[in-house]
């Protein structure tokens, strides 16, 4: 595939598209923030809320829906990535998840219990419980959101939005894992293996925010490996460039299917040069691989080479991603 033809591919691909009407709703909502009662460090655009209750942590909150496509096809699995897809918005903060809230919506309760007994497995592997949530039995359409709450030291805290030019780009991903055999766009590397396993992953972004190795972080997720990055960089209000030769990538499959690929660990993050070989070592002592694909630049434009030829992706001027709110929006 040529350069222009995967850059068309990211831009069209449903996971990046299904962005961008995030922001028609987060500009109004956002209205709401002057409400407030308590202190609203971060907001829309972040993995995680971030919210100042006193004390030595931020709060941390986080919501996800799961796409329909994952939940007609693979019922168990969706609720197991309703837990994992949460917990992931609270590592990547360097936080510890803390519990969790879920909506479901299903038309019968054989259904039900598939999705139940994912979001069960999912709660015993990363350790977190459900403390409430809502029914919705015998709807006409199916739907699961599940709420996380968290917390993380207030001094050891990763944004998304404080990338910055100069900064290079480390993109990280456990690729000891199996494509689902129900849904192909998943890449399982946690739900056959053990709690141990997952949390060695999971200890690598506490490590990395404990140090101040990042300077900006997102967890991979439905837009892909590009497509989050792409996020990341828009929040930041920066660009940027990647070698997609580089990037990190299992054995077998190809590049175009790879970058819209979701994960079960995987970060796209920035940090100074002259700290990021420390997040790639952190990283790769626990089994996770982890290169350095790209630099951060002024352009407002997010880029991709393979070393001979370039060609943008996106341009932040007139592309929405992130649904991050500037203050006067």
């Amino acid at each position: 595939m040529d350069l222009e033809s995967l850059a068309e591919s990211i831009r069209s691909f449903e996971g990046v598209q299904r962005k961008k009407p995030i922001v028609d709703v987060t500009r109004s909502l956002g209205q709401t923030l002057g409400f407030s009662r308590i202190g609203v460090v971060r907001s829309f655009g972040e993995d995680s809320a971030i919210l100042d209750l006193g004390g030595e942590d931020y709060l941390l909150a986080a919501m996800d829906g799961i796409w329909h496509k994952l939940l007609l096809a693979a019922p168990e699995f969706a609720g197991y990535c309703s837990v994992l897809v949460n917990v992931n918005d609270v590592v990547v903060k360097g936080g510890e998840p803390l519990a969790l809230l879920d909506m479901l919506s299903v038309g019968n309760m054989v259904m039900a219990q598939k999705i139940v007994e994912g979001v069960l497995l999912g709660c015993k592997k990363f350790g977190v419980p459900v403390v409430g949530g809502h029914l919705h039995p015998n709807s006409p359409t199916y739907s699961l959101s599940v709420t996380v709450l968290g917390r993380v030291p207030k001094n050891a805290v990763i944004y998304s939005d404080t990338a910055e030019p100069g900064d290079v780009i480390v993109a990280a991903v456990d690729l000891k894992g199996r494509v689902h055999e129900q849904f192909t766009l998943a890449w399982d590397t946690t739900s056959w293996k053990n709690r141990e396993y997952v949390e060695e992953k999971f200890r690598t972004m506490r490590e990395i925010a404990g140090k101040h190795l990042a300077t900006a972080a997102k967890d991979i997720s439905n837009p892909g490996l590009i497509g989050t990055l792409g996020m990341l960089l828009e929040a930041s209000q920066v660009g940027g460039r990647v070698d997609v030769s580089r990037i990190p990538k299992p054995v077998g499959i190809e590049l175009e299917r790879w970058v819209k690929m979701y994960p079960g660990f995987g970060v796209v993050l920035t940090s100074k040069p002259g700290r990021a070989f420390e997040c790639l070592e952190i990283f790769r002592e626990a089994g996770v691989s982890a290169e350095i694909v790209g630099e951060v630049d002024d352009s407002r434009r997010l880029s991709i080479t393979d070393g001979r030829e370039v060609c943008e992706v996106f341009n932040f001027e007139s592309d929405r991603l992130s649904g991050k709110i500037k203050p006067n929006e």
